[in-house]
């Protein structure tokens, strides 16, 4: 496995270091959330699903889901104002609003957001539509350490120094709802995750900030820094130890070569008074949080717009790789997974996919966990 991960990084190392001046493919980097640069004034209708099949390993039955559904509608009034909602299905019967915000043109190299907005961390919060990201699932380290999809009601801005190659973005949020009648919401096995608001009622005790800055100057390759930082959320301010501090720092990497594409990503999470909170709530949460991937894959070109892609990514994330005060350090919560697939592009926006996961963790002696995945990606 040691051997594995410093391969798949001296991979990614040396390809990002490579001369890029034939490259003739550019980093697909338009999601939802920028559809309103690119429509024409008016209603626009667009959509994207995830169907799948997850099979453990011969310990328990497979299970068969429509993962999620979700549907666009966006409106552009003018040339500086456009509104962007998504209604997300997941599992069916459960109902959610992804994203609801209004950006305004202030200039060319300033837009002004407003409203239930993505929280720029990493690659696939932003970039999380099923077609592209190879692997049934989104990847781990995006729903243990960056707890994909995050968003949350804020306000900021963001645009493009063409001249410099930069795109910028910058908000207030508010943050994690870590306390609420009583009960911690945060704990070790998935960290921020159960924390996050989704524009629900949101309480906001002190905002949070988030920025990122993107690097698209070198043909083919585009570098992200991204930044969180502030203090969680409880409506019930004056219980010493119901808050806890937040300081995210992530770095992401992709890169495109022909029809070679490689992926990387690091996530590092500090949290303060984590002590506190534990003993307020009897909960696990840990004091530090981190997580990487990197990835490769290939792609075939068949007839038309078909196109067939192997793919491989390691993974290596832990929700306890520091923690405070007595609490001892769960080994069951430091994992790493070696993920290997296909995908299978049958149109521009649609694809198969199959992908078998291999899941270990630090404790001595324990199992392999395998998992055979296999589903539907869909976007229009």
């Amino acid at each position: 496995m040691k051997n594995i991960r410093l391969i798949l990084a001296a991979v990614l190392i040396s390809f990002i270091g490579y001369s890029q001046e034939n490259s003739t493919n550019e980093i697909h980097n338009t999601n939802f959330g920028e559809l309103g640069n690119k429509i024409s004034k008016g209603l626009t209708i667009g959509g994207y699903a995830q169907l799948d099949y997850n099979e453990p390993d011969g310990s328990e039955a497979g299970k068969l889901d429509v993962h999620r559904m979700v549907l666009l509608f966006g409106y552009k009034f003018n040339e500086k104002v456009s509104f962007v909602s998504e209604i997300e299905y997941e599992h069916v019967e459960e109902v959610y609003v992804e994203q609801a915000y209004i950006k305004y043109k202030a200039n060319e190299n300033v837009n002004v957001l407003a409203g239930l907005m993505l929280v720029p961390m990493g690659i696939i919060n932003e970039f999380h539509e099923p077609t592209t990201f190879y692997g049934v699932e989104r990847p781990n380290v995006d729903n243990v350490i960056i707890p994909t999809t995050w968003r949350e009601l804020g306000v900021g801005v963001s645009g493009n120094f063409d001249n410099a190659s930069l795109k910028y973005q910058a908000y207030l949020f508010n943050g994690f709802k870590s306390y609420t009648d009583g009960d911690g919401a945060l704990r070790g096995s998935d960290g921020l995750r159960k924390g996050r608001q989704k524009g629900a009622e949101s309480v906001v005790s002190s905002p949070n900030f988030s920025a990122k800055l993107d690097y698209y100057g070198i043909r083919g390759l585009r570098l992200g820094v991204s930044g969180y930082f502030g203090k969680t959320q409880t409506d019930e301010i004056d219980i010493e130890g119901s808050t806890v501090g937040v300081s995210m720092i992530g770095l992401d990497a992709r890169y495109i070569y022909n029809d070679l594409e490689l992926k990387g990503q690091y996530i590092n999470t500090k949290l303060s008074d984590t002590e506190e909170y534990n003993a307020l709530t009897t909960k696990d949460l840990g004091s530090k949080m981190n997580g990487l991937y990197v990835e490769i894959a290939y792609g075939f070109n068949l007839k038309g717009e078909e196109k067939l892609t192997p793919f491989v990514r390691y993974e290596k994330y832990n929700t306890h790789a520091d923690t405070e005060g007595a609490l001892v350090a769960n080994k069951a919560f430091d994992k790493d997974e070696i993920i290997f697939g296909l995908n299978y592009k049958v149109a521009e926006g649609a694809a198969f996919k199959v992908d078998y996961q291999l899941v270990n963790n630090a404790i001595s002696g324990s199992d392999t966990s395998k998992h055979l995945n296999a589903g539907v990606a869909i976007w229009f």
